[in-house]
C-alpha cells in the first residue's frame, strides 16, 4: 500500500540512527517469541464482536528478567497503572505518580536514542539546547492532563492514550499502540489477540517483524487494526514520535521513513499542544506489498 507521500529521507537518516543506538531493543527470537497465528477478519468499526482467528497469546515469550533489569523499562511500567480507563472520568494525579513521570523521563533521558532526537530537534531550532527545558517540554506534551470529549475535567493525556490505551466513556477501544503494555495485560488475560491484519492475497508478516498490525480485545473491547512496534524500547518511541510532533503545526502529520527493512508512515494527531496519539504505519517490508 502506498500512502501517496514521497519519503522523508532526512527523517529515514534520523530514524535509522536511533534504531542503531537503540541499546535496549529487544531482540526477536531471543529475548521474545511471539506468534501471529491467523490472518484477522473484519470487523466493523465500533463493534466489539470478532472472529477469533488465534487460538493461542501473541507473546510465547518474553524475557522479563531483562526487561526489568533495564532502567527505562522498569521505570515505564510502573506508570501503566496510573490511569482511570474511561474518558469522563477526571484523572487524578498524585504527587507519587507525578514523580514516577519525571523518573521515567529522566531515566529516557540518560539515553543514546534520547541524546540523539534532542540534538536534532535543538540544530532544527525546535527545542532549547537544555536538558532541563527538553524535559519539561517533554511532560508537557506527553503527560499534561486535556479533555479528550468535551468534559470538563481532564481525562486523558498523549502518554495514556498511546502507552497505556483509553476506552471512549467505556464503549470504544482508543490508542493502545505499545506492546509492552500488550504483553502484560494479555499475561493478565485482559487480552485476547485475534490475529495479524493484512490485505487478502497478500503475503503476512513474519515472526522477526518488530513493526505489526494486530486485531484484539482488552477488556471485552475489541481493536479492529491496532499498529505498534515491537521490542523496540520505551525511548525509542518517545523519541520517533516527539520529533514528528514538533516538525509541524499541522493537525495531524504523517511522514512517509525507511527505518532497515520497513518503510513506514508515522502518524501523530494533535490535541492543541498536546499530543493527541501517535502510532506507525506498517507500508512495505523488504520491498513487498503487505497491507
Amino acid at each position: 500500500m502506498s500512502s501517496g507521500k514521497p519519503l522523508n529521507h532526512e527523517l529515514s537518516k534520523l530514524l535509522n540512527e536511533l534504531w542503531d543506538a537503540d541499546e535496549n531493543r529487544l531482540s526477536p527470537g531471543t529475548d521474545y517469541v511471539i506468534s501471529l497465528q491467523g490472518r484477522a477478519g473484519f470487523v466493523q468499526a465500533g463493534s466489539n464482536r470478532a472472529q477469533d482467528c488465534a487460538r493461542e497469546p501473541l507473546f510465547k515469550y518474553v524475557n522479563e528478567e531483562r526487561l526489568k533489569s533495564i532502567k527505562t523499562y522498569e521505570a515505564f511500567i510502573a506508570l501503566l497503572d496510573n490511569y482511570e480507563m474511561s474518558t469522563g472520568i477526571t484523572e487524578d494525579v498524585t504527587p507519587e505518580e507525578e514523580a514516577e513521570n519525571n523518573r521515567f523521563l529522566g531515566a529516557i533521558l540518560d539515553t543514546k536514542v534520547m541524546k540523539i532526537a534532542h540534538d536534532y530537534l535543538v540544530n532544527k531550532k525546535l527545542v532549547r539546547p537544555g536538558l532541563a527545558d527538553f524535559k519539561k517540554l517533554l511532560y508537557r506534551i506527553w503527560f499534561q492532563l486535556y479533555s479528550r470529549d468535551g468534559s470538563r475535567g481532564g481525562d486523558s493525556c498523549g502518554f495514556e492514550h498511546v502507552f497505556v490505551g483509553e476506552t471512549k466513556r467505556g464503549k470504544e477501544m482508543m490508542g493502545f499502540h505499545n506492546w509492552v503494555q500488550f504483553y502484560l495485560q494479555e499475561r493478565r488475560n485482559n487480552i485476547d489477540y485475534k490475529g495479524y491484519v493484512a490485505r487478502q492475497k497478500k503475503c503476512g508478516p513474519d515472526e522477526d517483524d518488530q513493526v505489526l498490525s494486530l486485531q484484539f480485545s482488552w477488556k471485552e473491547l475489541v481493536k479492529p487494526i491496532g499498529s505498534s512496534f515491537i521490542g523496540v524500547s520505551p525511548e525509542f518511541e518517545f523519541a520517533v514520535y516527539t520529533v514528528v510532533f514538533l516538525m509541524s503545526n499541522e493537525k495531524v502529520t504523517r511522514a512517509v521513513v525507511r527505518v532497515e527493512e520497513y518503510e513506514l508512515e508515522l502518524v501523530v494527531y494533535r490535541h492543541g499542544k498536546y499530543i493527541g496519539t501517535s502510532y506507525p504505519v506498517l507500508l512495505s517490508t523488504n520491498n513487498e506489498d503487505l497491507y
